[in-house]
């Protein structure tokens, strides 16, 4: 077996890495193997990148040959137990299931349970559509953001590099396997930022300006809208921007700003339990039974479920689950929903927060769809 450790050399983590957990707690991971499956391939490299005394360093565990599997497992699992976060891509489909399976294998009392695990992959997979990326790999990612690899090689066809090593060790075979895995663990490290993607859809903006303005649009109409201002969790490495249902977001670092359509109209409020309501036809609303009692039964009628509602002219905006109460609609058939604008929501920043988080969802999914 062999030992290496390298420093790892380039600017600070643009990426608040300390909301995860405390540098000296996080360990990342990454593997290189002769395939897929642990029973009929070779595990031939661990490396860890970890963070000591104000500096990230890598550290490789490499087996010389296939018979030293369970010595690189042993080396690796002794130097990870003072971590507590584990730090990988795509670990929870490959990494840690292979390595699991060669602890079985080997009869090795190693797990996983003491770490908390975050997967980058996982964690950006989901808003590939929104990010305009062909695909998540890890190389896609870094592309995206401007970052250069020394590495030529795929870790496939550095599959055929170490069996020939194993073989015939050389300098020149060496190197090539560990450069791979080396420049993975640096890429792992400078794609951290695209987390501020996962934090833009998982935690809540915070609305340092919200106000209505009145736009007209290029048929001369007259129309309102709701303009945010938003300071989000995390800062984009790269600007953000999308639309869906006639609502518009544009993110750049830690500002965003979010349009809103706002209708100003008659909306209907409608009643789950129409059995218990009247409808009056000459009024257009409905009222419950118990205080029917003096409307002429000529006047009055039982009510349906499309005709159990009451009328309010109001400010409304949209929304597309049930995230504020009560929720109106132009029709009972109609398959958008609004809540009302009250004097009272205007003065809680917190709920602007929420919905600002909602439209925002909103605009992601509208991407993801086929």
């Amino acid at each position: 077996m062999r030992t290496l450790r390298q420093t790892i050399h380039f600017p600070n983590i643009d990426y608040p890495l300390e909301k995860i957990a405390p540098f000296n707690k996080i360990l990342f991971l990454d593997i290189e193997t002769t395939g897929f499956t642990a029973k009929s391939s070779s595990l031939y490299m661990i490396g860890a990148a970890y963070y000591e005394e104000g500096k990230w360093y890598i550290k490789q565990w490499f087996a010389n040959g296939y018979e030293e599997e369970a010595e690189i497992l042993s080396a690796f699992f002794t130097f990870a137990r003072s971590y507590t976060h584990l730090i990988h891509f795509n670990g929870n489909n490959f990494d840690l299931p292979y390595l699991l399976q060669k602890c079985r294998q080997y009869n090795l009392p190693y797990h996983f349970n003491g770490f908390e695990g975050i997967d980058i992959y996982r964690r950006i997979a989901p808003y590939k559509s929104f990010l305009r990326l062909p695909n998540c790999k890890q190389k896609t990612l870094e592309q995206f953001l401007g970052i250069d690899r020394e590495d030529t090689y795929s870790g496939g066809e550095l599959i055929s590099v170490y069996h020939t090593y194993v073989k015939t060790p050389t300098d020149y075979g060496f190197q090539a396997l560990a450069l791979h895995n080396a420049d993975d663990m640096k890429g792992m490290l400078q794609i951290l930022p695209l987390l501020s993607y996962y934090d833009l859809f998982n935690e809540l903006p915070r609305p340092k300006k919200v106000q209505a303005n009145y736009y007209h649009d290029i048929s001369g109409e007259r129309h309102q809208e709701l303009m945010m201002k938003l300071t989000l969790p995390s800062p984009l490495p790269q600007p953000l921007s999308g639309t869906a249902e006639g609502c518009y977001f544009k993110g750049e670092g830690s500002e965003a700003s979010l349009r809103v359509p706002l209708y100003e109209e008659e909306m209907k409020y409608f009643y789950s339990n129409y059995k218990n309501y009247y409808y009056l036809p000459e009024e257009d609303t409905a009222i419950h039974k118990s205080v029917a009692s003096y409307v002429d039964k000529n006047h009055r009628t039982q009510a349906t479920a499309k005709t159990c509602y009451t009328r309010k002219l109001s400010t409304y905006l949209p929304q597309w689950d049930i995230l504020f109460q009560p929720f109106f609609k132009r029709s009972y058939e109609d398959r958008d929903i609004f809540f009302e604008l009250t004097e009272e929501m205007k003065k809680e920043r917190r709920l602007f927060s929420e919905y600002a988080g909602h439209i925002i969802n909103m605009i992601a999914s509208s991407y993801a769809k086929p």
